[in-house]
């Protein structure tokens, strides 16, 4: 056995290396002389009616070796050969807090390069990468990379959803046999994305033992939760793969995703403090010394309708209340003037934009704010110049009749001349143009997703993240946006690669309430598109006030979506306040750590950010439904120093106001001083009463 360790003041990984694929033995906080001591402590007995040798829960376990679960990877040649490879240990190296690791199969002409990194973030990266050193082609079927969690993790969390309902959490017993949670959409998905936490019994937002693991990837992907007959628990993440579309030729080779894992013994606040911590130190990450602009976009206020007097008319108005960035959504180019046509001609539409945007740019810059523009460069319209001249650029099986989604197509940008042709559009876009924000959206799922006679989704996804690394390095100043149909991508594949993440396409507060504490798990608030809707949300019909809509659009990146023309001056009055004081707020924001509290009821939703020092704080308290008791309870918040003291104050945003009680604590009117951290943390400071769908916000801040 060998045993190479990796640790950080808080974390620690064994990693047994001896076939030459690392297995995890032990990740948490730091052991005494963890390698020697578990090195003697760690053999486990062979129970009768078993092989005599117990096969090793490496990153990717093999048949060959007596794995009982499913093979970590997983392929053939033509002649049915190399399907069972049992790999021998080549090399291993260890530099800083990274493994690297080498195994080969000289027989199968197969070798394995695996690497192991310890974030002092407390977040570990896996990847590995499959190389056929064969003579002939080699078929990878199935490449997951499999963790071993400890016995009395039992129960899963997964997010779920749909269109405008992403990101519900579902809990999930894991006692017996698999869980499987595969994603085919060829996207990310709003229903099955790559992301679990797994948890002893009963694990709390603040309490238990819990990992979690997301698959950075943009496409087809599973989640495989593993209960083995030996008590063995194990996590899969792996990329779908559809037929053959992975033919390695000689001397090629295939990487897997990146596999983020980590671990706490303080609930899923922990975990998603690393999460958080980690992607906040990316090169690529939006710098915290630079705010996050708030946004108008024009969606919902205008849809299709472009007309240039309205749209600077918008423009003046969000100006007024003090947005900071201006994006003109789908309907400027050639033949757009709704869905159906349009969508691979990326250039202004000269019926309705006569003298080009320029007149629209120059009016939203000269009211001092940035502008930015909608486009869906993957997709293409039937009713498109693009597709009369080539229809076979459309990803598809020949004979078959594609199936439409949204109207639209998708283009095979794996193919050179359509992605040269695609980037050569948003290249000139951009280069003509001040923009300085893309909303890059990706509206339908993939279906027969062939180019030439093989399946391409694994080759659609990367061809996507080439073109977005090729425009951002031509053009480097822009931020972009994933968007697809709201959260249909939202991993950290793509926002390697992106600023901000459409949450949503629902601005209803309420689903929104919900959204965001899924979404929020992993990624942090500076990333979350959120924003203020008008009345009436478009997508569910439902009513609520300016100050519930404003309090749930508040911790992210902020925004409006509301014709601000139909505003009335006390409601214009109303935002411009709230867009002050999320600027005065937005540093701690989007620079602390999230809090998720516990709480008895569980229609009460309590989150907050704490600063990276401890001296200031701000909490949303959110009554999504009736309260369980007539009396609220009290607030214990964390993150807080129990040794300093902290003045509190409660804001109502807009037209929020304390509802129900005959009588409200007084604290909630007149603030409180000099509260022990200590107090606020144990004891707690009493709730007021609060109507459904309404939440209020807590300031905290040292004197």
């Amino acid at each position: 056995m060998t045993l190479s360790t990796l640790t950080t003041s808080h974390r620690q990984l064994v990693i047994d290396t001896s076939c030459g694929i690392p297995e995890l033995v032990w990740f948490g906080r730091p052991l005494s002389n963890a390698a020697g001591v578990v090195e003697q402590i760690r053999e486990r007995p062979i129970p009768n009616a078993s092989l005599d040798q117990e096969a090793a829960a490496t990153i990717l376990p093999t048949e060959a070796d007596g794995w009982p679960g499913v093979p970590g990877i997983q392929g053939r040649r033509d002649d049915g050969s190399a399907w069972s490879p049992r790999f021998e240990h080549l090399d291993t190296r260890v530099d800083g807090l990274a493994l690297t690791s080498s195994a080969v199969d000289e027989r199968a002409g197969l070798r394995i390069d695996s690497t192991v990194e310890l974030g002092r973030d407390g977040v570990v990266t896996l990847a590995a990468v499959v190389e056929n050193t064969g003579d002939s082609d080699w078929v990878l079927q199935r490449m997951a990379l499999t963790i071993p969690v400890s016995p009395e993790i039992t129960e899963l969390q997964v997010p779920e959803g749909r269109w405008v309902h992403e990101f519900h959490e579902v809990r999930l017993p894991w006692r017996v046999g698999a869980v499987e949670i595969a994603n085919r959409r060829g996207r990310t998905s709003h229903d099955k994305p790559p992301m679990v936490f797994a948890g002893q019994a009963a694990f709390t937002n603040e309490t238990g033992r819990v990992w979690g693991a997301h698959l950075g990837w943009s496409g087809n992907a599973s989640v495989r939760a593993d209960v083995l007959t030996d008590g063995r628990r194990v996590l899969q993440l792996g990329e779908v793969l559809l037929g053959d579309e992975l033919r390695l030729g000689p001397g090629e080779r295939y990487t897997s995703p990146i596999l983020y894992l980590a671990w706490s013994d303080e609930g899923m606040n922990g975990v998603s403090r690393s999460f958080h911590r980690h992607l906040r130190a990316r090169p690529s990450h939006p710098s915290p010394d630079t705010p996050r602009p708030i946004h108008l976009n024009t969606w919902e206020a205008v849809y299709f309708d472009h007309d240039l007097e309205i749209l600077k008319g918008l423009a003046e108005r969000a100006a007024a209340v003090g947005v900071e960035r201006y994006v003109l959504d789908d309907g400027w180019f050639h033949g757009r003037r709704n869905d159906r046509a349009g969508l691979g001609d990326w250039w202004v539409d000269d019926s309705v934009w006569p003298d080009g945007l320029q007149p629209l740019i120059d009016h939203v810059l000269g009211l001092g704010m940035q502008f930015g523009i909608w486009v869906e460069p993957e997709m293409v319209n039937a009713d498109s110049e693009l597709y009369r001249e080539h229809p076979e650029w459309a990803l598809g099986v020949a004979g078959y009749e594609p199936i439409t989604g949204r109207n639209q197509l998708l283009l095979d940008l794996s193919r050179p001349e359509v992605f040269d042709r695609i980037l050569g559009h948003l290249d000139q876009l951009l280069g003509a143009h001040e923009i300085s924000y893309v909303k890059w959206d990706m509206n339908r799922d993939l279906t027969q997703p062939g180019s030439g006679a093989r399946a391409s989704a694994h080759g659609q996804t990367t061809a996507v993240y080439a073109l977005i690394d090729e425009l951002r390095r031509r053009h480097p100043g822009v931020e972009i946006e994933s968007c697809s149909s709201g959260g249909a991508r939202s991993d950290y594949g793509i926002l390697a690669r992106t600023d901000r993440i459409w949450t949503s396409d629902s601005n209803d507060a309420l689903e929104r309430q919900r959204i965001q504490r899924g979404f929020l798990r992993f990624f942090p608030p500076e990333v979350m598109g959120a924003h203020i809707g008008p009345p009436k949300s478009h997508t569910s019909g439902r009513r609520h006030g300016l100050g519930f809509r404003a309090a749930t659009a508040f911790f992210g990146h902020l925004g409006i979506e509301w014709n601000l023309l139909d505003a009335s001056e006390s409601e214009l009055e109303a935002i411009r306040v709230v867009l002050e004081q999320h600027k005065r707020y937005r540093h701690l924001l989007h620079t602390g750590t999230v809090w998720h509290v516990d709480t008895a009821d569980p229609a009460l939703h309590i989150f907050g950010v704490v600063s990276k020092d401890q001296t200031e704080a701000l909490f949303s308290v959110a009554q999504l439904e009736i309260a369980r008791h007539a009396t609220p309870e009290r607030l214990r918040v964390p993150g807080l120093r129990l040794d300093q003291q902290y003045d509190v104050e409660l804001i109502q945003l807009a037209d929020t106001a304390l509802g129900l009680a005959g009588r409200q604590p007084s604290w909630t009117e007149d603030g409180l001083s000099g509260v022990g951290g200590d107090v606020i943390a144990s004891f707690g400071l009493q709730l007021p009463a609060l109507d459904p769908e309404s939440a209020v916000l807590l300031h905290l801040r040292t004197p």
